[in-house]
C-alpha cells in the first residue's frame, strides 16, 4: 500500500516591506511521503518570499514536469516558476525557456557545494538563485504542526516568522540575480 501524503493548513499572514504587498492567505499544503520536513519548510518560506495572487503549490515531487510553486497568467501560461532543492542547470534551463521568471531556493548544508560546482553554468541561464541558512530553516520545522498560524514579515533579504508556538528569523542569501525579463 502507498503511503499518503500529511496534509498541513497554514493560516499566513504575510507583510512584504520589500513590494509592499500585505496578504492573507489559507493554504493546505500536501507533504508528500518522501519530502522531509525541512524542504517543506523551505517551500513555505519561498512561498512568502515571491507571493502574490496567483502564486499555488503544484503536485511538487510527485510530478517531475511542475516546479514546486509557480503563478500562471490567466490565459494559463506560467509567470513564474519556482523550484526548491539543487536543480541541475538543464532542469533550469529548460525553466527559463518555458516561463518569463525563474527562482531557485536551495536549503540545506550541501547548497555551497552545488552552487561552487555549478554557478558558472547558473549564471549564464535567465534564473534567480538564493539560499536559505540550512539551521534556520532546521529551527522553523521545529515549529510544524498539522494546523499553524504564521505572521511573517518580510525586510530587505529577512523574514522574522511568528507562529504559535514561538518565532525565528529566516535569512534569504541571494547567490545570483538577473534583471526581469
Amino acid at each position: 500500500m502507498a503511503l499518503k501524503p500529511v496534509i498541513y493548513k497554514l493560516n499566513l499572514n504575510l507583510s512584504d516591506l520589500n513590494r509592499h504587498y500585505y496578504q492573507s492567505f489559507n493554504l493546505t499544503i500536501a507533504q508528500h511521503p518522501s519530502e522531509s520536513d525541512n524542504r517543506l519548510m523551505a517551500r513555505l518560506m519561498a512561498f512568502c518570499f515571491e507571493a502574490e495572487d496567483d502564486l499555488s503549490f503544484t503536485k511538487g515531487i510527485s510530478e517531475v514536469e511542475e516546479p514546486d510553486i509557480w503563478a500562471r497568467s490567466l490565459d494559463d501560461q506560467i509567470k513564474l516558476w519556482v523550484e526548491l532543492g539543487e536543480p541541475a542547470p538543464e532542469r533550469v534551463k529548460k525553466a527559463s525557456h518555458q516561463c518569463k521568471a525563474v527562482r531557485v531556493y536551495s536549503f540545506n548544508t550541501k547548497s555551497d557545494v552545488w552552487w561552487s560546482q555549478s554557478a558558472n553554468k547558473f549564471k549564464a541561464l535567465q534564473a534567480n538563485y538564493y539560499q536559505f541558512d540550512a539551521a534556520e530553516i532546521d529551527q522553523l520545522s521545529s515549529h510544524l504542526v498539522r494546523t499553524m498560524k504564521w505572521f511573517v514579515t518580510i525586510s530587505e533579504e529577512s523574514a522574522s516568522v511568528n507562529t504559535d508556538s514561538g518565532e525565528c528569523d529566516i535569512s534569504r542569501h541571494t547567490l545570483h540575480s538577473i534583471a526581469a525579463k
